[in-house]
């Protein structure tokens, strides 16, 4: 992929073409979510309206999802002190992670060791391009520590923010109903496994579920980024 231009080279229309993507998606997200607050409709969450307009007028406007990315990259920024912001649910749930740290912690491990083979696996069968089976690795992560993790298995930034976005709402919106299915109702464990597999997304849905649900899925997220950090140097050599 070639070098996009810094702000300081882009041109005037380059400049004002940054700030439109900026000023629509932030005016499309909390549009949506108006809309979501009058008519609380799955369809309607402006978790899945915003990148689906938008990913709609990229491709209309054949406009590089990798310039998009560019111009808009600080908008992931922004999720590093979202994530930080879990830690007051954790702190008030202290007490009870406590009672459990094998729980959390087992989600942990297996969320990350399932996250990374998993995306191994799909990338093998369907023959997936290098970049992209590595961009995939760090899918079921929150962003803030998918984009470092990325960087140390040779993946896109850009391409491994798409992938853990479409893993979180689709964990979002298939986890409670697969969970049942499992028979899997123990607020530990399905905060768990929110958290381990759907990141940011996934607990957000969690905390509709309750409290508890919430706190497990906040911590569970970040030990797994923080835990995928540390183990990427180790697997990527044998990412080939």
């Amino acid at each position: 992929m070639m070098p996009l231009p810094t702000p300081a080279a882009l041109s005037p229309w380059q400049q004002a073409e940054a700030w439109g993507f900026l000023v629509l998606t932030i005016a499309l997200y909390f549009g949506a979510k108006r809309l979501y607050l009058k008519r609380p409709v799955l369809w309607l969450s402006p978790i899945l309206v915003t990148p689906g307009v938008m990913l709609t007028l990229l491709v209309l406007l054949q406009v590089p999802y990798a310039l998009y990315y560019h111009h808009t990259q600080w908008l992931t920024w922004l999720l590093g002190p979202a994530t930080v912001a879990f830690a007051l649910p954790i702190y008030q749930q202290r007490d009870l992670i406590r009672r459990y740290p094998l729980s959390i912690a087992l989600g942990v491990v297996t969320g990350v060791v399932v996250g990374m083979a998993s995306s191994w696996a799909l990338s093998w069968l369907l023959n997936f391009p290098d970049g992209l089976m590595r961009s995939l690795m760090a899918r079921s992560v929150s962003s803030p520590f998918a984009i470092p993790a990325t960087l140390t298995f040779e993946g896109q930034p850009e391409m491994a923010v798409m992938c853990v976005l479409v893993t979180g709402v689709f964990g979002m919106l298939v986890g409670q109903g697969w969970l049942g299915w499992l028979q899997v109702r123990e607020h530990v464990a399905v905060g768990s496994a929110f958290g381990a597999a759907t990141h940011g997304v996934g607990t957000a849905k969690a905390y509709q579920l309750g409290q508890v649900q919430g706190a497990v899925s906040s911590l569970t997220m970040i030990f797994s980024g923080i835990v995928l950090v540390l183990v990427a140097p180790w697997v990527a050599p044998w990412l080939g």
